[in-house]
């Protein structure tokens, strides 16, 4: 199977933990996409969306389902959204497409985390995948300062010759050169370095239930 006849299994397996006549919540990237166009097949039996990224909520609307606010929403069964990295503790690194604050305050509001991801997702130990890091932009050499002390080689990712800039009008980090044996407390000590907004370690808050496609088939991991 191709990397994308897997996205597309576990997108479709994703489907069977969106709950009836309740509000989900949607991921950002490649594989999320695959989801928001399963989604829209049932789309009927749920009121709405949230989105979290700008990318997201266009896609969700392209297919007719409603996107809600998330100052409108007080629960939400659901967050279901790709990964970078995942280990066996359900500790993950997101970031790839760029929207990890949103991603991670969508998250938060729900209450389970479903990751959907490809087998080669699935790692003994995060790091490989650079370590995204959200930051304000006036802080960008402090931060990398910081992060370059914990061992890392923070990268400024660029687009198209400039700094990219995130749907919050931040820059991003990648730390490369990591290896996260501990990634809960590497989440707390990048948390409280000045300046940073968000760390793509979904570490404290990690994923529930993993859907990981595989040559065989959808192999569930619960946490």
């Amino acid at each position: 199977m191709t990397q994308d006849e897997l996205k597309q299994a576990v997108a479709r397996a994703a489907i069977q933990y969106v709950v009836a006549g309740q509000i989900v919540g949607v991921g950002t990237g490649s594989t999320a996409n695959f989801f928001i166009d399963e989604l829209a097949k049932i789309k009927d039996k749920i009121p709405g969306a949230v989105a979290s990224s700008e990318a997201t909520a266009a896609r969700l609307r392209s297919h007719g389902i409603k996107v809600l606010d998330l100052n409108e929403v007080t629960s939400m069964p659901v967050y279901i959204d790709g990964a970078d990295e995942i280990d066996a503790s359900g500790a993950m690194i997101k970031g790839g497409g760029a929207a990890l604050t949103r991603e991670k305050i969508v998250a938060s509001v729900a209450e389970k985390f479903v990751c959907i991801a490809d087998g080669s997702k699935l790692v003994n130990v995060l790091g490989k995948f650079p370590l995204p890091i959200e930051v304000i932009p006036m802080a960008q050499a402090v931060v990398a300062r910081q992060l370059s002390l914990l061992g890392g080689e923070p990268k400024l990712r660029m687009k198209d010759g400039k700094p990219l800039l995130t749907d919050n009008g931040n820059v991003i980090l990648d730390v490369h050169e990591l290896e996260i044996t501990n990634p809960v407390a590497m989440e707390a000590v990048m948390n409280n370095i000045v300046g940073v907004v968000t760390v793509g370690l979904f570490a404290k808050q990690g994923a529930n239930v993993c859907l990981l496609g595989m040559a065989d088939g959808v192999k569930t991991l619960t946490f």
